[in-house]
């Protein structure tokens, strides 16, 4: 808690849910909102709520999230990762007879306990059929169909499965024909209307896997195998319990700078939940990978030595920071996901007056340097790790007091490099709506069809006729008979 009041006695440190709002004094800030769980843990489930905001899209910049702990996103996913695994073995096969990034796909050696090629003509042609029932589904072209025929048995999933992780992940060599490469193509081409991550997805079907209300990276891990996905989260029953296990879709192919991959650290600062009053920090940082690993953070980065063959302009100390790539210097697709974000949570977490809270996001860049938005950080670290990050967060820190306490005594004061981008107040719809909205995640209607439909009678011409519209004075009130 920050204010101008001296005490003598020192008290106790209070939480967030401990501070009382009505006993906040107009002279004293609170540094933390409550509830602030729905933004961090729970922005997977808030995002599907998005559409009652605004008309965008969260699949086009946060990589797909499911909570496993909760059965029917459980079912949710492993329907994603089949559907996945299907479009990465087209992709597979197209690859093989085409150059990506100007670069061939290298030939796989081939194992030792394969005297020939496989022939997975029957694994395409299942994959394919997948898709097509997905974008039929998508059209509802299926609406008459019967879904318990449409369904494959687990036991013809667990042998499709096994040959994708025969090709794909274990290198086997194959036999296909240029026939079923462009049925392969065709279909990757419809897929990619309908799913705007197909890009960013790769063809291993890597999920990361994260544990909620840790950090620094805390039992983070990436699996790409289904058995594995789901084992994972079978060892913590507190976090089963308190539905926090969550599996995102890891992006394969990222933006790269010399090789080596990285991820953007960025501030923002709320200081009103009503209106949702947002502050975009104009300068961020990068965090480089030493080895290749799913995670950049300084915390885990740092006990590791860089790889030889990695490029002489990557610091040691991994971080780079705004000025050092000019190019990402534009800065709206990032505000826009941020918004989106907390727009989602505004119902959900308390607004309490003289309250601010500093918040950290993570986002990658894919190959067209279109920003994800991985995650939202509350608490973020502020110690000065690297030369990068002396400077930069002890100027964020500076920046945020001239927000919340220079423009209290003066609306035009210099509030540094933070900039105003967002003030709106809550949205009308009501919250009681939207939660039984968001527990309501799968919407199924059944019913029959009408074979003999009966025919409605004709009907009969009447003699009344239609009164016309009288003035109030003019008309009669018929009195009850006695």
């Amino acid at each position: 808690m920050l204010g101008y009041r001296k005490t003598t006695k020192r008290k106790p440190k209070a939480t967030c849910k401990q501070v009382d709002s009505l006993c906040i004094s107009e002279i004293s800030l609170v540094n933390h909102f409550p509830k602030v769980g729905k933004i961090n843990t729970g922005l997977c489930l808030n995002l599907r709520k998005l559409h009652w905001f605004d008309s965008a899209d969260p699949d086009t910049f946060f990589p797909r999230c499911y909570r496993l702990a909760a059965l029917d996103e459980r079912h949710a996913f492993i329907d994603d990762y089949r559907r996945t695994a299907c479009t990465s073995l087209l992709k597979y096969i197209v690859e093989k007879d085409q150059y990506v990034q100007g670069e061939r796909i290298s030939k796989k050696k081939q194992s030792k306990r394969q005297s020939s090629p496989v022939n997975i003509s029957q694994t395409i042609n299942k994959a394919l059929k997948v898709c097509e029932d997905f974008l039929q589904s998508l059209e509802h072209s299926d609406i008459d169909t019967n879904l318990e025929t449409q369904q494959t048995p687990a036991q013809e999933w667990a042998e499709f499965l096994d040959s994708y992780y025969l090709v794909v992940h274990g290198g086997a060599e194959i036999d296909s024909s240029d026939y079923l490469v462009i049925h392969c193509k065709a279909m990757l081409q419809r897929m990619k209307i309908v799913n705007p991550q197909l890009e960013i997805e790769g063809i291993h079907n890597i999920w990361i896997i994260k544990p909620g209300a840790k950090s620094r990276g805390r039992g983070i891990k990436c699996a790409n195998r289904l058995d594995q996905i789901l084992d994972l989260v079978k060892g913590d029953p507190k976090l089963i319990k308190e539905n926090k296990w969550v599996v995102q879709k890891y992006l394969e192919r990222p933006f790269l700078i010399h090789d080596t991959k990285f991820d953007v650290r960025q501030w923002f600062l709320v200081t009103d939940w009503n209106p949702l009053t947002v502050w975009f920090y104009k300068k961020c940082y990068l965090r480089f990978s030493t080895h290749s690993m799913h995670l950049c953070n300084n915390s885990i980065q740092k006990s590791l030595r860089p790889l030889l063959q990695r490029h002489g302009s990557i610091p040691v100390d991994n971080m780079w920071s705004v000025d050092q790539f000019k190019t990402f210097l534009c800065t709206k697709d990032r505000e826009r996901a941020l918004i989106y974000a907390l727009q989602t949570a505004q119902d959900l977490i308390e607004s309490r007056k003289n309250t601010f809270e500093l918040y950290g996001a993570d986002f990658m860049l894919d190959r067209d340097l279109h920003p994800w938005l991985l995650e939202i950080n509350s608490s973020p670290t502020m110690a000065p790790s690297t030369p990068v990050t002396a400077h930069l967060c002890a100027a964020v820190q500076e920046d945020t007091l001239r927000v919340v306490l220079d423009r209290r005594v003066k609306r035009t004061a210099n509030t540094g490099d933070f900039q105003l981008i967002y003030k709106k107040v809550r949205n009308s719809f009501p919250f009681v709506m939207l939660y039984f909205l968001s527990m309501c995640t799968t919407v199924r209607v059944e019913g029959f069809r009408v074979k003999c439909p009966y025919s409605l009678p004709p009907l009969k011409s009447s003699s009344c006729a239609v009164p016309k519209h009288r003035s109030p004075s003019k008309t009669r009130v018929p009195q009850q008979k006695k």
